[in-house]
């Protein structure tokens, strides 16, 4: 009777194995469905080889054209970013510059990014970008004025002569960094905080910032169209876009 207890039969045991070889697999997906995703390198951008120098102690890496339609778009796609754009019939979105942002847009995609590669990339300070682009932008013109109260003037008049159509990434000139379309119809969203008197004011209670591009402006943080959402200051950009920058190599 012993050896009977100790031996139950066959057809008694089967089933117990073979559910528990059933919760095996099971476990497994389960464990694969609620594990945490690493970062994905599939969306990491692409920088330069180099590190760029900005001044004597401080280089960055930079994105060697503006984030893209199709960039913006898998950012969008998973309800990180709020606008869903398109490009114009006569363009590729995987080579068209993302524009209509404003400085809000362009920082939910920075976070998205960041989160998606577990890389830390960043919008430029406006001097960064001022070095960046200094070899490839004209040089800047003489007032035609030199009464200061007619600066305005001058400024109206001198501006606006780079092309303000929307081109695909590669249309303008490239930088000897490699970094295309600095002198372009797109003017980018930079970190830097416009407050008027208001020095040292806290980015997150900021009214508006600098962007760069032909020249540069202040355009209020929440503004996607320069042409009719009004500019703080200079004469309003063709389109508002942007580019991201790194302290760090890949």
């Amino acid at each position: 009777m012993t050896a009977l207890a100790a031996h139950p039969p066959l057809s008694r045991r089967t089933p117990l194995r073979l559910v528990a070889l059933g919760l095996v697999p099971a476990v497994i997906l389960v464990g694969a469905v609620l594990a945490p995703r690493g970062p994905d390198p599939a969306f990491l951008p692409v920088m330069t080889d180099r590190p760029v120098a900005i001044a004597q102690d401080h280089a960055i890496f930079v994105q060697r054209h503006e984030v893209t339609i199709a960039d913006w778009n898998r950012c969008a796609a998973q309800n990180a970013c709020q606008l869903d754009l398109r490009a114009p019939a006569h363009l590729d979105p995987a080579t068209t510059p993302a524009t209509g942002l404003n400085y809000q847009d362009a920082q939910d995609y920075v976070a998205w990014i960041n989160r998606k590669t577990g890389h830390t990339f960043r919008l430029p300070t406006l001097a960064e970008w001022d070095a960046l682009a200094a070899p490839v932008l004209p040089a800047k013109q003489d007032p035609l004025f030199t009464d200061p109260a007619l600066t305005w003037a001058s400024s109206y008049l001198t501006e606006g002569l780079a092309p303000r159509i929307l081109k695909q990434q590669g249309g303008f000139s490239t930088s000897p960094d490699g970094i295309a379309d600095l002198d372009g119809s797109v003017w980018e969203w930079t970190q830097d905080c416009y407050a008027g008197v208001a020095e040292g004011m806290d980015p997150d209670r900021c009214p508006a910032f600098f962007v760069a591009g032909e020249h540069v402006a202040a355009m209020p943080y929440l503004v996607r169209d320069a042409a009719r959402g009004g500019c703080a200051m200079g004469t309003p950009p063709a389109h508002l876009g942007m580019r991201l920058v790194t302290d760090d190599p890949l």
